[in-house]
């Protein structure tokens, strides 16, 4: 069994609860959503394989007991493989994030989290990454900045370059990204989901 701290929408502490009670019934906790920027001012969003889209670099459940960087440090080694300082993650916003969604077998999944949104600066090789098959398809790389332009003006592309794993190494392509890459779900503009954490990347990269 996987149990999460469990809250009331205002935060209060309230306990901890299995995973699958959780989102049965509905029950608020934390997630935390984690992103990688370079100095240079590049950021790294995650290729997921169910969607195909662009997402976070990695994101999950926070475990009972756990810490939101402690978590933050988990994520990123479970889905992409490296081990960060997580400590030097830094607090970008938390979101309320309300979900209902149907499974293949009729039940309900309910998803009531409080979204917690950090970035850590990462200057690694891409060598090191070791991607979770089952979720991850590779990771992609693009300019904060220019990311940002096209998810304001909703339509675009810009130039960035796709880490995959190709048999035994991992690999560089360079690729044009399009606005429609972005994983954006219903009721959610790609501005509203990914545009605090650009501004975040581009305000410590540009000090």
């Amino acid at each position: 069994m996987e149990y999460l701290d469990i809250y009331d929408e205002e935060r209060n502490f309230l306990g901890k609860e299995d995973r699958n009670i959780v989102h049965r019934d509905a029950l608020w906790h934390n997630t935390v959503h984690c992103w990688l920027y370079d100095s240079e001012g590049n950021i790294y969003f995650q290729i997921r394989k169910e969607e195909e889209k662009l997402y976070t670099t990695a994101s999950g459940h926070v475990l009972a007991g756990e810490t939101i960087k402690e978590a933050f440090g988990r994520e990123i080694y479970e889905e992409i493989g490296i081990k960060i300082d997580y400590e030097k993650a830094e607090f970008v916003n938390i979101y309320k994030f309300i979900m209902d969604k149907e499974k293949k077998d009729g039940t309900i999944f309910r998803d009531r989290a409080f979204s917690n949104v950090y970035v850590c600066i990462f200057n690694g090789e891409i060598a090191n990454f070791n991607f979770d098959e089952n979720e991850v398809l590779g990771l992609v790389k693009v300019n904060a900045i220019q990311t940002l332009e096209i998810l304001k003006n909703e339509k675009g592309t810009i130039d960035g370059i796709v880490i995959k794993k190709d048999q035994e190494s991992n690999t560089e392509i360079n690729k044009k990204i399009n606005f429609e890459d972005f994983l954006v779900n219903k009721g959610e503009t790609a501005l509203g989901k990914y545009g605090d954490v650009l501004n975040k990347v581009i305000e410590l990269t540009n000090k």
